[in-house]
């Protein structure tokens, strides 16, 4: 008999390309001049030949070509186990056999297995500053199809601040959530409720700075990373020190004055 075109497909396929012993591949990339290269062998752990290593006379002859006879094996490990066979006896290839089908399947199953989810921040996408939000226009293009929210602010010193400042980020917030279903003309009025908003917030002694960073959603089922902007808004006391006059590019050039930005948000916007 001769091992069938079945048998060798159920062979190799168990073994996953991979010697049972030293787990090497055992088909070569082809190269530039050449074609690939196969160092494997189809081991007979009975041998049929009666000089052969490790014959049996009482095991089945219908049984010498099967795939429960056969181990794949490098060529190395194929005339080693066969020169030493007192060492590799037939007890011991079943046991090798055995290991390394359960280990391809352990690996196949592994690297089946979704990635674990996570976010991964990308420097460039760290905004380096926080530019001041001076409409509720400004506010709402913020925080619209955002997937998540960093909010902060400074220490509120009274229970009419802490209900001020809770209550325009909690509204920015809702509105950030349901941007997706908001139609062109309900955006203007929710700008224009947003900008009085803003106006009570700054006339209670505050300013309202705010910026995005895109931050990569990975693993899972999907195969590439997707896109996920986080908005971010920080509260801060008109006399906190981390606000600084600067010019921004975007700044318009017929303000005499420099537009102000917050850089502590962007420290905290670096922390991992």
């Amino acid at each position: 008999m001769q091992i069938s075109d079945k048998t060798r497909k159920v062979l190799w396929g168990r073994s996953g390309n991979r010697c049972a012993i030293c787990k090497c591949e055992l088909v070569i990339d082809a190269t530039r001049n050449d074609g690939e290269s196969v160092v494997a062998d189809e081991c007979h752990i009975i041998s049929a030949r009666t000089t052969g290593p490790r014959y049996d006379v009482s095991f089945p002859s219908q049984k010498l070509d099967a795939h429960e006879n056969l181990i794949l094996l490098c060529r190395t490990h194929h005339k080693m186990v066969d020169d030493q066979t007192a060492t590799f006896t037939t007890d011991i290839l079943r046991q090798i056999k055995s290991n390394h089908e359960i280990w391809v399947s352990q690996q196949l199953a592994e690297s089946e297995k979704p990635q674990p989810v996570r976010l991964r921040r990308v420097k460039r996408n760290i905004p380096s500053v926080l530019p001041r939000l001076t409409t509720g226009k400004e506010i709402l293009d913020l925080v619209t199809n955002a997937m998540a929210y960093s909010f902060d602010h400074d220490e509120l010193n009274s229970q009419g601040e802490v209900d001020l400042v809770g209550t325009f980020l909690e509204v920015a917030q809702d509105w950030g959530e349901l941007s997706s279903d908001l139609e062109a003309g309900r955006r203007v009025q929710i700008a224009y409720d947003l900008t009085k908003s803003l106006q009570e917030v700054e006339d209670a002694g505050f300013f309202v700075f705010g910026g995005r960073e895109v931050q990569l959603l990975e693993g899972g089922d999907q195969s590439a990373p997707s896109s996920w902007p986080v908005a971010i808004m920080r509260v801060l006391r008109k006399d906190n020190p981390a606000i600084a006059k600067i010019n921004l590019d975007q700044m318009n050039e017929a303000d005499a004055q420099p537009t102000a930005a917050c850089d502590v948000a962007t420290r905290a916007a670096h922390e991992e």
